[in-house]
């Protein structure tokens, strides 16, 4: 488990648990058939899909951040594409663009790799700002404008992106506006010794990651359980207090003297609604205050920025939510 994510699942006796649940139960299963010890990511990226919400993964190259997507994509019976973001990289390149047909003498639309349900961008970083803005129309409206026109995406859509946290060199930092945008942010560590012991062993036993069929993933749910799933999440209660202890999380992080910039109500309705999924995902009909922190670090850590001086005393974003975390009053 990542701690940093702060999510384990829970488990309703299998007698009760309605299908959409544990439809979204068993794809855990058969994600872990490809992946070693990213339960939490796995969990969040669930998260986001029932939240409809995009996910920004976070991780140094090689803790098989792409192979979780896919192999996540795979067990839903969901279409995945993946961009390689480079600094030469198009709008139209993502978007799709308008052909020359020789043979008609018309222009045809020609669609870029965003229709998808689930779209991979790879190093979001490393291209240019006008990239970038045509990418978060399509987060932002599920719609890409091409020539005046309008073309709604696929549903589900979300976008999962990765970025690398130790390179800088040659990257375009995320603006705070388009960071906002994502529901998520999940921190991809690498493995601890016995995961990295069973990642080896499995390669050593002749494992493809390009190969999913043969290491046993197979589709155990589909668009139309996700969209039970969604409709039972809408119905999870969250009492008047609940409401309050995430308004209360969040006007913390605008008044902490280690943040120069703090979540906005957006934010605080990203909490809500990963709480509530979370909630669901973990056999409740109700939002506990505990669901809240258990979302607070993956929910709110990109829609902050820590104070130079802060940083220089050696914090991180997380040391603080973790402190506001353990000061604002719980309701009980």
């Amino acid at each position: 488990m990542n701690p940093n994510n702060g999510l384990q699942q829970e488990h309703a006796p299998l007698l009760d648990i309605e299908p959409a649940r544990r439809a979204l139960l068993d794809v855990r299963t058969e994600v872990a058939k490809a992946i070693v010890g990213q339960d939490a990511a796995v969990t969040g990226l669930l998260i986001a899909l029932l939240s409809d919400g995009h996910v920004l993964l976070e991780g140094v190259p090689g803790v098989a951040k792409t192979l979780l997507v896919r192999t996540l994509s795979t067990a839903l019976s969901l279409e995945t594409k993946r961009v390689q973001f480079t600094p030469d990289l198009m709008p139209g390149d993502i978007t799709g663009s308008l052909i020359y047909e020789a043979r008609t003498s018309e222009f045809t639309f020609r669609e870029g790799p965003v229709f998808t349900n689930i779209l991979l961008a790879d190093e979001i970083n490393r291209t240019p700002p006008k990239t970038q803005a045509a990418l978060l129309e399509a987060m932002e409206e599920r719609q890409v404008s091409v020539d005046g026109v309008s073309r709604a995406l696929p549903t589900p859509f979300i976008v999962a992106a990765t970025q690398n946290p130790v390179e800088y060199e040659g990257t375009y930092p995320l603006p705070e506006a388009q960071l906002d945008r994502f529901l998520l942010k999940l921190t991809i560590l690498l493995p601890g010794r016995d995961d990295e012991i069973e990642v080896i062993r499995r390669h050593s036993e002749g494992f493809d990651p390009r190969n999913l069929s043969a290491a046993g993933v197979r589709p155990v749910a589909g668009a139309e359980d996700l969209d039970a799933a969604r409709r039972a999440v809408s119905r999870v209660a969250i009492a008047p207090e609940v409401v309050a202890y995430i308004v209360d999380l969040v006007r913390a992080t605008r008044v902490s003297p280690s943040f120069q910039l703090g979540v906005s109500p957006r934010g605080a309705t990203a909490l809500l609604s990963t709480s509530r999924s979370w909630a669901w995902l973990s056999g409740r009909s109700f939002v506990t205050p505990d669901d809240v922190k258990a979302l607070t670090l993956p929910a709110l850590r990109h829609r902050v920025a820590l104070r130079p001086e802060a940083e220089m005393d050696g914090g991180s974003v997380d040391d603080v939510l973790s402190g506001i975390l353990a000061t604002v009053p719980v309701p009980r």
